[in-house]
């Protein structure tokens, strides 16, 4: 791992850093009690209770929470292969798919094994100075390891590049 992906780490393990994250980028994510519970360069996993700000009428995690979860466990990787890049690199969400199997009580705990594939399209969009997508896939399990959900997330990396008529 790399000294920026090292620091990196260190910020997400930090846990006033990464609570103030949450509250003032992520407000709903802080509020439902999302958090990482690992991350490293190939792997993140991120979790979310079942609990009142995050639950639905139907007596399981409202989507939308599942849904903030399986993100950032797309999103944390991608951020860790960006952190103090040089160009600087952007990243968006283009697309998101999802399948549900079961309803989602009590924790669910999400795990995308991405962070390669991320890095070298992140590698590419540098390299070529074109845009990149990559579709990566977070599964959701309950405490009994049983399948809840599966996230698709199709991400866009593109390297920002400075106007020459901007001063």
């Amino acid at each position: 791992m790399s000294l920026e992906e090292t620091a990196f780490v260190r910020l997400m393990k930090h846990p006033v850093k990464y609570r103030w994250f949450l509250f003032s980028k992520l407000p709903s994510a802080y509020f439902s009690g999302v958090k990482v519970k690992h991350i490293d360069e190939k792997k993140c996993i991120t979790v979310v209770p079942y609990k009142w700000f995050s639950k639905n009428p139907f007596h399981s995690t409202y989507f939308a929470c599942l849904s903030m979860a399986a993100e950032m466990s797309t999103g944390a990787l991608s951020m860790l292969h960006l952190y103090k890049r040089n160009p600087p690199i952007s990243m968006l969400v283009i697309k998101i798919e999802s399948e549900f199997f079961k309803k989602a009580k009590g924790i669910t705990t999400f795990t995308c094994e991405s962070g390669e594939e991320i890095r070298l399209i992140i590698e590419k969009a540098i390299e070529t100075g074109i845009a990149q997508t990559i579709k990566v896939s977070s599964i959701g399990r309950n405490e009994e390891g049983e399948k809840v959900a599966e996230f698709f997330i199709t991400w866009s990396f593109k390297a920002k590049t400075k106007n020459i008529d901007q001063k």
